[in-house]
């Protein structure tokens, strides 16, 4: 276990990923910066108003939070934080380590949990590994960045290209849907190379997530194809249609291109049979959980119910909304609040869900969230 050390100053290295430690208490601040020190560059903080002052001024590869503090304890601060960083790894430390304290700091955004005082091997551990995490969060957010700003150079050339139109809008429709898939394949692949370099060391748990890891980046690879090969045949066929299971569609949308956020929810019917194109449905549920999530939803619950001969899917989120002018808008496609938006996400939904014979529904008010149906007519039992 970690011991309390004299004050001792902790040095700050060029080049090391630097960890910020909160703690009220001087003697456990103290010796859980000084075990880090060796490895990182730390910084402390005894109270959690200094250290969101620190946050805001400076980006951490991670942070070390005691739930218990005066004037704002661990949790409150937690929340705070992901205002300011929603992409840092936060580890809360607590000497009342109880299951209920547990969940309410997973629940509020934290990365890892440990018992005060930490065994120094596991603190390291846990600090090394959530460290490469924020570097893997923040470099897929600034390819994404790239990406949006390439789609609003494509929304500008569209306007400017009128008697293009078509081509252009669906050159726009193909990047927005390429986006997380291929953010995801690089993402997966950024962690399947730091993986590798501790191949050496034949741990069977490493070799349990590299396939994990090269799982996830089979079936991305796997989507970005079908729609690439999807935009240059178009013209030429049809999309084959065969019984697929809808809530399955749903839960790989969550895994493989949301990482398994614990935001989006499934719920309801286990299976729901369908006809339809696997790839065509997966970008339905893409663009609609992904317009909830950017529109600062913290909850997305879909539910798959059976209503006769329809397989029914209402999706709601907890997001700012639109009233209805917007709502028109939206669902007329063309709209969007976002700055680097195309605006085609609904209607790339609305035209998918049609051509499966299924309707597509949309209902809002400001303050009060999204909720969108989408009706399919349901496969014959073999």
């Amino acid at each position: 276990m970690l011991t309390a050390e004299a004050s001792t100053p902790v040095s700050s290295t060029a080049g090391r990923a630097t960890v910020l430690v909160v703690d009220d208490e001087y003697g456990p601040r103290e010796s859980v910066a000084f075990t880090l020190s060796t490895e990182f560059e730390v910084q402390m903080a005894e109270r959690a108003l200094e250290a969101l002052a620190k946050i805001r001024e400076k980006e951490f590869s991670a942070i070390v939070l005691d739930i218990r503090m005066p004037e704002m304890d661990g949790i409150r601060a937690l929340e705070e934080i992901r205002k300011i960083d929603p992409l840092v790894s936060v580890i809360m430390l607590t000497g009342y380590g109880t299951l209920h304290t547990a969940q309410q700091a997973m629940l509020a955004g934290a990365n890892q949990y440990l018992r005060k005082p930490p065994d120094i091997e596991e603190l390291l551990a846990a600090v090394r590994s959530q460290s490469k995490s924020t570097a893997l969060r923040r470099h897929q957010a600034a390819l994404v960045r790239e990406a949006e700003s390439l789609n609003a150079a494509l929304k500008k050339e569209i306007e400017r290209s009128e008697p293009k139109i078509w081509q252009g809008r669906a050159s726009v429709e193909l990047v927005h849907d390429l986006n997380n898939p291929l953010t995801v394949v690089i993402g997966y692949s950024t962690l399947l190379v730091e993986e590798c370099k501790a191949l050496s060391e034949r741990d069977p748990e490493l070799g349990r997530k590299l396939h994990e890891y090269a799982g996830m980046v089979e079936k991305a690879a796997e989507f970005c194809h079908h729609l690439s090969e999807n935009w240059r045949l178009s013209s030429k066929k049809m999309t084959e249609m065969a019984k697929l299971d809808l809530v399955q569609v749903a839960r790989d949308v969550q895994h493989v291109i949301f990482f398994g956020n614990l935001a989006i929810s499934i719920t309801g019917l286990e299976k729901a049979y369908v006809l339809g194109s696997r790839f065509e449905l997966m970008r339905v549920f893409q663009n609609i959980f992904k317009n909830a999530l950017e529109a600062g939803a913290r909850k997305v619950s879909t539910v798959f119910a059976r209503n006769g001969n329809r397989m029914e899917v209402t999706i709601t989120d907890d997001g700012p909304g639109m009233d209805g002018e917007k709502v028109d808008r939206a669902m007329r496609g063309g709209f969007t609040s976002k700055a680097t938006g195309t605006g085609l996400g609904l209607g790339i939904c609305r035209h998918l869900v049609t051509a499966h014979g299924g309707t597509f529904d949309l209902k809002s008010q400001p303050d009060q969230g999204v909720t969108v149906r989408l009706s399919f007519p349901a496969a014959m039992q073999s």
